[in-house]
């Protein structure tokens, strides 16, 4: 069996359990400065936020404010605007990246490859042809067209204005 060692996501690990107080997703949205979180929106349940580790440029996480990982026990009211906020962050990377498809999903369980699995969120990735070309398969490295800073001031417009199309506001 081949090892990939990524010692850059120790902090994240070690930071990410623990429940609330561990929790980089109950911590953030605590904080004052969005810029610094890289908290893009904040509604009135869920908030979107830079994933740190990004799989491509505008790789956003969905997160609820309220802390748990049981997805069925999600109240009706924070699914549907996770939905919804879902729906305009797909908006936001179509308007500002033009990308040709993406991906949505939820890592249930630490099995499931979830990285903070007491704390539920959707990953949006916006994708493009050849986003997985040599260079992660061979060289097991990814490399990312802009930082993350670079793509959160991209971002930030398309949230702080009313481009929702009809979305959440």
């Amino acid at each position: 069996m081949e090892r990939l060692y990524a010692p850059w996501r120790r902090t994240f690990v070690e930071s990410s359990g623990g429940g609330d107080a561990g929790c980089f997703l109950c911590a953030a949205p605590q904080r004052d400065d969005d810029a610094e979180t890289l908290i893009l929106y904040r509604g009135a349940r869920v908030y979107v936020i830079m994933n740190l580790y990004p799989y491509n440029s505008g790789h956003l996480l969905i997160a609820p404010y309220a802390h748990g990982g049981d997805f069925p026990a999600l109240p009706a009211e924070t699914a549907t605007e996770l939905i919804q906020v879902a729906q305009r962050c797909v908006r936001a990377l179509d308007d500002e990246y033009a990308p040709r498809g993406h991906n949505l999903g939820m890592n249930l369980g630490n099995v499931a490859g979830a990285g903070v699995p007491d704390h539920a969120h959707i990953h949006v990735v916006p994708r493009w042809p050849g986003d997985a070309n040599f260079m992660p398969i061979v060289g097991e490295t990814k490399v990312l067209s802009e930082t993350l800073e670079q793509s959160y001031a991209r971002l930030l417009p398309r949230f702080r204005t009313d481009r929702a199309r009809g979305g959440v506001a």
